[in-house]
């Protein structure tokens, strides 16, 4: 079959890294170690169940590999050589004697590789459905690695085929769409922070970065009728009429403190130096960029005891003052990928709530899928997914149904 495959390279990946700082919207496939290519399909086992993918969405975590600057401290949690892709539309192919599959059935690949998949009895994570946080993610029978994509042994999105184990399948529904199917995973990345830190009717919620998860996180708040009113911070007009139509009641375009300051309600004080202080603020800065600047902006708006939460992917970030933190007794905190939550007092599966949520016919779904491309293509894919100003990117996918004709 044919497979999107990522080589470990260290020189490589810091040539990239070097190239990134130079040209940060630009994708040079002859540096990326990244090469299409006939593969064997890759099975840990007779009781995983084989897809034909379908449509594979291109995420940020794939990005900031391919640029050189995923956090070195990730190493142990990843294996390759590895097939790219880990926001999977497929349809099963084959499934083991016994299983509730069967051939045809489309499903979402929920990428997230814990106890259950590696012939392990749970931990103490996994025992309480919190499987995003598995502490067994470099042991068992498989590969060490957190998620699929980055996964030696459990192949990925970006080839004509995959193996999938069959806890982490989720049926899809007849009425959703594959275009719509492959906005699961983003969806799921920004819902589960919504249900782990729950706005209150009424609370100022700032949503800062408006990419794919900032535009989801958006609509989540009002899909699932929180009544917070929601500030959010875009870097490119594109996205701010996005943010709009998904019910932001406010849209800034890479604001200054005071503008942001105003925004939320609260006062900017002037320091002679350091770019002033800010008093009062956001109940809640969901952080979906992960950046020195929005991490250092985020700990400002705040109010006393506010909650900022990390939901975008960082690594190092130097330089930022955390007086805040204490002097406002801040709760600060981590989003990463997404296992279950509590919904109106309903435990529920957030990939499942995910594919409920895109289901309804009165979610904004509209524009987030911005580009697709065949396998084929996915240097042109690449390309359109770096540089998000020239080509008002948000969600770029590789369709694979084309390779199936």
């Amino acid at each position: 079959m044919q497979a999107l495959v990522y080589t470990r390279s260290v020189p490589r990946y810091l040539l990239a890294r070097l190239w990134y700082r130079l040209r940060p919207r630009s994708f040079l496939p002859g540096l990326a170690p990244l090469r299409l290519q006939e593969i064997a399909l890759p099975r840990p086992g007779p009781d995983w169940v084989v897809l034909r993918n379908r449509i594979c969405g291109i995420c940020g975590s794939d990005l900031r590999l391919l640029k050189g600057v995923e956090s070195l401290l990730l190493e142990p949690y990843a294996s390759f050589p590895a097939v790219l892709g880990h926001e999977v539309v497929g349809e099963v192919a084959e499934a083991p004697p016994g299983s509730e599959w069967r051939e045809g059935d489309r499903v979402a690949v929920e990428p997230v590789l814990p106890c259950a998949t590696r012939s392990l009895a749970p931990c103490r994570f996994c025992a309480k459905g919190e499987y995003n946080l598995c502490e067994n993610f470099t042991r068992g029978e498989i590969s060490a690695g957190a998620i699929i994509g980055f996964h030696r042994d459990a192949g990925g999105g970006m080839g004509e085929s995959m193996a999938a184990h069959p806890s982490r399948l989720v049926r899809l529904p007849s009425i959703l769409p594959d275009e719509a199917a492959a906005l699961v995973d983003s969806l799921a990345s920004a819902l589960q922070p919504v249900l782990d830190n729950f706005p209150q009717p009424g609370d100022l919620v700032v949503v800062y970065g408006a990419g794919i998860i900032g535009q989801q996180l958006i609509r989540i708040l009002k899909a699932l009728e929180t009544g917070a009113r929601v500030v959010a911070v875009a870097r490119y007009p594109f996205q701010e009429d996005l943010a709009r139509a998904g019910g932001a009641e406010t849209v800034l375009i890479e604001p200054g403190r005071q503008e942001l300051a105003a925004a939320v309600g609260a006062r900017h004080l002037p320091t002679i130096l350091g770019g002033g202080n800010v008093e009062g603020g956001a109940d809640f800065f969901f952080d979906c960029v992960g950046s020195r600047t929005s991490m250092q902006e985020g700990l400002l708006a705040l109010r006393g005891r506010g909650t900022y939460v990390l939901v975008g992917t960082a690594g190092t970030l130097d330089k930022v003052d955390l007086s805040s933190l204490w002097f406002r007794e801040l709760k600060l905190t981590g989003s990463s990928m997404f296992s279950y939550g509590f919904l109106h007092g309903r435990k529920v599966r957030t990939y499942e709530l995910a594919v409920e949520l895109l289901a309804r016919g009165d979610y904004p779904k509209e524009g987030l899928l911005s580009h697709l491309f065949p396998l084929q293509d996915y240097r042109r894919a690449f390309r359109t997914a770096f540089n998000k100003p020239r080509f008002e990117s948000v969600k770029v996918a590789i369709d694979l149904r084309e390779t199936k004709d």
